[in-house]
């Protein structure tokens, strides 16, 4: 059978395929389907596409997630949609509904399912699309409407994700639509989105508790002018004016908050001192290329809730003032710290490096520390991971970047005090 598909005899592998479905479907198919997702194929498997789907249907399942990704996916039999209209129970508990939409190919198929989709599923709870930016006729004149009419037809939409591909600015009433959420909304994640004045609709969603802003317009973060818990920030790089605006808005409601770049952050001085001023009630700090300076070494003081906390040391000081620095940092982490992340994801960093003083005069009762594996390769560090082990005895797990580069006579010693784990399964994000 290997053979044949390699050969491309196609219609008599897919005739036996087909068979066997056929006949032991039945036994395997799951009555209470949670997930589907369609990724792109070729279209000599639309049979076998086309089958599963009547399958599922004809037997009860109940779908809770479907994700469409390109738009090929859709060239279904007429019949199908036909089944879906008359198979209601199928996708009435839909909660989470993706759409990967880059060209006008199968866009009345798309339309047609949101349309029947607006109908009879009023539940969705998550909503993420992504239109490639380069909009054509029939997305805006058949697509966007259907959309359009699909959020306005649910009743309680909580997570609304946007890809705008970095390019348009006009959105054809797409965000203008989430209005009719306003009462719902609560997080709200943008990426590659240009400035439009149809975000400033996302003001009137008062119970709008979450935003992340990847990669988007400086002009956008100008327009918010909410309330919010959760905020998350990657820019390249990091306009700190603008931000400084939206911190003095959220003060003392913000608990989580996310800073990602790829260069140093300027004008740091002033962001540590915005934070320091107008948030202290931030439980998660994540801040990826800062210094480790006097102004961050405050204001992390200054954070009496803090629980967890991620920081990616940018930039070289001279190697004394760098030890002092660490232990500085080490004595001023809170009583409350209960997670701590100086890896982030990086086999080697500049304050990984420093991981023994840090360890040797830190008191916060730690339960997760997320390190490079490189530190601990050197014998002076693995000691003094053992002796805050000891002294602490809070610690429960110690998470690795490059988990298996670590020697494994260490392994075999430091699993005598602490779970050693990759970085990946424990690290925790806001």
């Amino acid at each position: 059978m290997v053979s044949k598909m390699l050969t491309g005899d196609m219609p008599e592998l897919m005739e036996n395929i087909l068979k066997h479905l056929k006949k032991k479907v039945r036994e395997w198919i799951c009555l209470k389907l949670n997930k589907l997702y369609l990724l792109d194929y070729d279209s000599r498997t639309t049979p076998l596409i086309t089958l599963l789907f009547k399958l599922f249907l004809e037997n009860g399942a109940i779908l809770h997630e479907f994700g469409l990704y390109h738009t090929e996916l859709l060239i279904f039999e007429l019949d199908i949609f036909h089944s879906l209209e008359q198979n209601v129970q199928f996708y009435s508990r839909l909660q989470h509904l993706s759409l990967n939409i880059i060209s006008n190919f199968g866009i009345e198929n798309i339309a047609k399912l949101l349309r029947i989709l607006a109908k009879n599923t009023t539940k969705i709870s998550t909503l993420s699309l992504f239109v490639y930016s380069h909009y054509e006729s029939q997305l805006i004149h058949t697509l966007f409407p259907a959309l359009i009419r699909f959020i306005k037809s649910q009743e309680q939409l909580r997570k609304f994700i946007l890809n705008g591909d970095d390019c348009s600015s006009e959105f054809y009433g797409i965000i203008s639509a989430l209005e009719s959420q306003k009462n719902t909304l609560q997080e709200v994640i943008l990426e590659g989105c240009v400035f439009s004045a149809e975000f400033e609709v996302l003001n009137n969603c008062k119970n709008l508790e979450t935003l992340r802003i990847l990669d988007c317009d400086t002009e956008l973060l100008k327009i918010l002018d909410y309330n919010i818990s959760t905020l998350e920030i990657y820019q390249y790089p990091i306009d700190v004016p603008i931000i400084v605006q939206i911190l003095e808005k959220v003060g003392k409601l913000l608990q989580q908050l996310k800073f990602e770049t790829d260069v140093v952050i300027r004008e740091e001085a002033l962001l540590l001192e915005t934070l320091k001023s107008f948030c202290p009630n931030i439980i998660y700090l994540y801040i990826r290329a800062i210094g480790l300076s006097t102004q961050l070494i405050e204001l992390i003081a200054n954070l009496q809730k803090l629980q967890f906390l991620s920081l990616g040391y940018a930039y070289h000081t001279p190697l004394e003032e760098r030890k002092i620095r660490v232990m500085q940092f080490a004595k001023i982490l809170p009583s409350t710290l209960k997670y701590l992340d100086i890896a982030l994801d990086i086999p080697d960093t500049l304050l990984g490096s420093f991981i023994g003083i840090l360890l040797d005069h830190c008191n916060a009762p730690l339960k997760k520390l997320l390190i490079g594996g490189v530190s601990l390769n050197d014998e002076k560090n693995t000691e003094a991971l053992i002796r805050y082990c000891t002294r602490i005895r809070t610690l429960n797990y110690v998470g690795i970047v490059k988990y298996h580069d670590l020697g494994y006579d260490i392994r075999n010693e430091l699993k005598k005090y602490v779970t050693l784990a990759p970085y990946k399964h424990i690290v925790v994000n806001c």
